[in-house]
C-alpha cells in the first residue's frame, strides 16, 4: 500500500505572482476609473443643474411670480454655485428668502473639488418666464477649471435653458 501525502492549497510562489498580477492590474485601472467616475458626475450634475433652472421658470409661470434659483447661505442669494441650487417664489427682497417667500426645491452640495460658476448672484424669472434681463452661462468643472467633460448650462433672455454645446469649456478660479 502506497501513502501519498497530497498537499491542498497554494504555495508561497504562487500567491505572490498572484499578487503581484492584481497590483499592476489595479495601477493600471485607476487613473481610468477616476476618469470615468468624473465624466459621469459631470454628466449627472450637469443634468440636475439644467432641471433645476427649467423647474425655477415652470414654477414662475405656474405661480404667476417671480421665482429665484440660487445658492443659498443664511437665506441670502450667495456666489458659492457648489452648495447647491436653491428654486425659492421670490415675492419679498430679491435675492433674499424672506418671511413670505417659499422654498420649492433645493439639490444637494455638488462634489467639493468641482468648481461652478455662474456671471450673476442668482438667476430670477418674471412670472411670464422671462430670465430677468441678462443671458447667462453657468459652468461645471468636475475636478479641475480645465477638466475635459467641463459642461455648461445657457440661460437667455427668454427664460430658455440649454447646454453648450461648446467643448472647450474652462471655469474661472
Amino acid at each position: 500500500m502506497t501513502n501519498f501525502n497530497l498537499v491542498k492549497g497554494f504555495g508561497l510562489i504562487e500567491v505572490i505572482v498572484v499578487t503581484l498580477i492584481v497590483m499592476l492590474m489595479s495601477l493600471i485601472a485607476i487613473p481610468s476609473f477616476s476618469s470615468l467616475t468624473e465624466q459621469i458626475r459631470a454628466r449627472s450634475n450637469i443634468q440636475v443643474i439644467q432641471q433645476t433652472i427649467q423647474l425655477g421658470r415652470n414654477m414662475a409661470i405656474s405661480y404667476g411670480s417671480r421665482v429665484t434659483v440660487c445658492p443659498l447661505i443664511k437665506n441670502l442669494c450667495a456666489s458659492d454655485w457648489s452648495i447647491g441650487l436653491s428654486v425659492f417664489i421670490d415675492r419679498g427682497q430679491k435675492n433674499q428668502l424672506d418671511g413670505s417667500d417659499s422654498l420649492l426645491q433645493q439639490t444637494a452640495p455638488f462634489h467639493e473639488s468641482d468648481f461652478i460658476n455662474y456671471n450673476r448672484p442668482a438667476i430670477r424669472f418674471q412670472p411670464d418666464g422671462l430670465a430677468s434681463g441678462t443671458n447667462g452661462t453657468l459652468t461645471y468643472c468636475p475636478g479641475k477649471f480645465d477638466s475635459k467633460y467641463s459642461k455648461a448650462v445657457i440661460v437667455n433672455q427668454a427664460g430658455r435653458v440649454r447646454m453648450s454645446k461648446k467643448k472647450n469649456i474652462k471655469c474661472k478660479p
